[in-house]
């Protein structure tokens, strides 16, 4: 637990740690935790995808989603949401 949150593991949590020092420096900004992204195949929606982490990282001028993963998380769900939404410009860094 992390300034009032629960995370879902220590990593997780530690990573929440680095990106408000990295937002308290101006190296990022609007830090959102848990942003939910429609999948949409053919125009139709069929689900959705719950990041941990996006923010808009200063250097690059580009949005960032991240996943803390660990091999037991890359489940099969995960990987076939993470190649829908890249078909919709939103590409997953894992952490």
């Amino acid at each position: 637990m992390v300034d009032g949150i629960e995370f879902d593991s220590k990593k997780e949590a530690r990573r929440y740690c680095e990106l408000l020092i990295l937002q308290k420096g101006k190296q990022i900004m609007d830090l959102e935790l848990q942003p939910k992204f429609d999948l949409m195949v053919n125009g139709t929606k069929c689900g959705f995808y719950k990041a941990d982490f996006r923010y808009f990282c200063l250097d690059r001028q580009k949005w960032i989603v991240e996943d803390v993963k660990s091999e037991a998380t890359k489940t099969p769900v995960y990987r076939l949401k993470k190649k829908i939404l890249a078909t919709l410009n939103i590409h997953i860094t894992e952490f």
